[in-house]
């Protein structure tokens, strides 16, 4: 396993692009709307991981809700995984509350699945399965 990406929720792409971009010198190498989500994501390659730029489409986004109550900021990790349903089974055996029972579609066509933050120590946790 690895951290395939740390995602920070933003208001805006363009403003948090800026950073990103321009200070830090990241490219940004993907940009597309999750409509499942109601978001807009920005993937950054930083190393081995990425940085995902969340930004929300609607005012009933999840992204939208934690802007709310928290800002901008770190919103979830996301840990790669080579068989999500065999990480999901393991997870639910061992007690863990997941948010997803089954997989679903997430960017770049990935399977994603997220395991509630009670269960991980307080984070907002993805598990993502490549699609090759």
């Amino acid at each position: 396993m690895k951290i395939n990406h740390l995602g920070i929720a933003t208001k805006g792409l363009t403003e948090a692009l800026k950073f990103w971009e321009d200070a830090l010198g990241l490219e940004n190498v993907h940009t597309e709307v999750v409509e499942d989500q109601k978001v807009r994501v920005a993937m950054l390659p930083l190393g081995e991981s990425r940085i995902e730029l969340l930004e929300p489409t609607s005012e009933d986004s999840p992204i939208s809700k934690f802007l709310e109550k928290r800002g901008g900021g770190i919103h979830h990790v996301a840990v790669e995984v080579d068989d999500i349903k065999a990480a999901l089974a393991k997870l639910k055996k061992e007690g863990a509350r997941l948010i997803d029972e089954e997989p679903r579609i997430g960017a770049e066509g990935c399977l994603v699945a997220f395991v509630h933050p009670s269960s991980a120590n307080g984070v907002l946790l993805e598990l993502v399965q490549s699609i090759e």
